[in-house]
């Protein structure tokens, strides 16, 4: 009988300088499971990226290319890792693979670019005579996200999740309610829009016997997945055609408490779904099989309440607990990888209670919010901590790389959400700007997958979508 390797510790400054990657267009998925355990390259393979159609474009003028490229996030940032691996910066047009994309030589990012810096006046003259707007104050020299849609109920909206298509999103709330909305037209966006309500495709009263505290799609958009503080989740089959569940649902009860946070993997060589959840009481984490609805494996070492869950692809995904950590877990060795303690206090070297975690596409930055304001970049491969940040004043309660990795959105219970910029180098202070506020706690802020607009949800009982009008 084989036996499988057990998954190499890449989290560590590796001993010997890595093989380079593969060409970004190299897809795993139509390999064997012996060929992850048997290649000498599989523990230098990316994951394989979920196919998905083009994102919605809000305008005419976005470049798709400039999302489909790799993040640069930490190609300005020396370290031990990326010094000697063969993978060049972005500077001179080479992508992280060391191949020189015309692509990205040719095209210049826009709408967003410069987009939270203050002292590029000049830019954003066109935007301001294009709007027919007067020049502002120096410091308002950036185009600004308005709100387009508001959705109103009668109890805060705690989780939103936009389809992997971008033509549709899914909200829920305390009032146990859970609705589906269409995405509205945006390419005749203007700054002097009058916020309305979205087109609700589906509704569903009393969907859970409790709150909806989470909820998330598969890459592909065919399953739907809630969880709630009644204990349960509930697995749904999604049809986008219809924009309706369909089937009969699936509800799994192994958890004991309130479940926090759920995510998806897909799982190539079973060409299957595999359901990721995880909350309150046991403080275990549960992978359910999504064709079988059972689940089959218990992740333990938490010791408090995971509080957020995610996923950049593959068999791989983080935790944040109530117990200050963070957690890598690889299904293929059935375990916990490495175990990450963000530093928000550098003067005392303590942590505070991770309340929010997100990994960036090419799975090397690593950034968690926290209950004391704080939010911290950890290098994922070099093995160190970036830099500890406060883009709030108060609880971050989540935080997302925007689908290029190029900035950070976050929200917090200071209500409002804040952009930062990931363009420059992340040792030193990250520039932010405030970009939507609400009249209350901010519980979560989700991109679109054009990265142009977001979602966010409040206990102000809204769920609002902001972007940036074309221009």
């Amino acid at each position: 009988m084989m036996l499988r390797r057990a998954w190499p510790p890449v989290y560590t400054t590796p001993a010997v300088v890595p093989a380079p990657l593969p060409p970004p267009d190299y897809y795993y998925a139509d390999k064997g499971k012996e060929y992850y355990f048997l290649a000498p390259l599989y523990r230098d393979a990316l994951p394989p990226p979920p196919r998905r159609p083009p994102p919605t474009c809000p305008c005419s003028c976005l470049l798709l290319a400039a999302s489909r490229r790799r993040s640069r996030s930490l190609d300005t940032v020396p370290s031990e890792v990326n010094a000697s691996d063969g993978e060049g910066g972005s500077d001179d047009g080479r992508s992280a693979y060391g191949v020189v994309n015309a692509a990205a030589q040719r095209s210049k990012r826009r709408s967003m670019e410069n987009l939270i810096d203050t002292n590029t006046a000049r830019t954003f003259r066109k935007y301001n005579a294009r709007a027919g707007r007067p020049a502002p104050e120096p410091n308002e020299n950036r185009p600004r996200f308005i709100p387009v849609t508001t959705l109103e109920d009668v109890q805060a909206v705690r989780c939103a999740e936009f389809h992997p298509n971008g033509s549709i999103y899914a909200v829920g709330s305390n009032s146990k309610t859970l609705r589906i909305c269409a995405y509205p037209k945006l390419s005749d966006l203007r700054e002097d829009h009058s916020t309305y309500q979205p087109t609700v495709l589906f509704k569903r009263t009393r969907h859970h016997k409790g709150s909806i505290y989470c909820m998330a799609w598969t890459p592909v958009g065919d399953l739907m997945a809630t969880g709630s503080n009644d204990k349960t989740v509930k697995l749904m089959r999604f049809d986008p055609d219809s924009s309706n569940l369909e089937g009969k649902e699936t509800e799994l009860t192994m958890h004991d408490g309130t479940v926090r946070d759920v995510c998806f993997l897909e799982d190539s060589s079973n060409k299957s779904s595999l359901l990721i959840s995880g909350g309150a009481g046991d403080c275990k984490i549960y992978v359910t099989d999504c064709a079988t609805g059972q689940a089959y494996q218990a992740l333990s070492g938490h010791t408090g309440h995971v509080l957020s869950l995610n996923n950049w692809g593959g068999a791989m995904f983080v935790s944040g607990s109530n117990d200050r950590t963070v957690r890598f877990w690889d299904l293929r060795t059935r375990g916990c990888v490495n175990v990450v303690t963000p530093i928000t206090n550098p003067q005392s070297r303590q942590g505070n209670p991770v309340a929010a975690v997100c990994v960036d596409p090419s799975g090397r930055l690593l950034v968690s919010g926290h209950e004391d304001s704080a939010c911290v970049l950890y290098d994922i491969r070099g093995g160190r901590s970036l830099q500890c940040f406060k883009p709030h004043t108060a609880d971050v309660r989540s935080i997302r790389f925007s689908p290029s990795a190029f900035y950070l959105l976050t929200a917090g219970y200071d209500n409002k959400l804040v952009l930062t910029d990931l363009q420059g180098d992340l040792t030193t202070p990250l520039p932010s700007v405030v970009v939507a506020q609400h009249a209350d706690k901010v519980i979560s802020g989700r991109w679109h997958p054009s990265e142009f607009s977001f979602l966010s949800t409040s206990a102000d009982k809204t769920a609002t979508l902001w972007a940036l009008p074309p221009l």
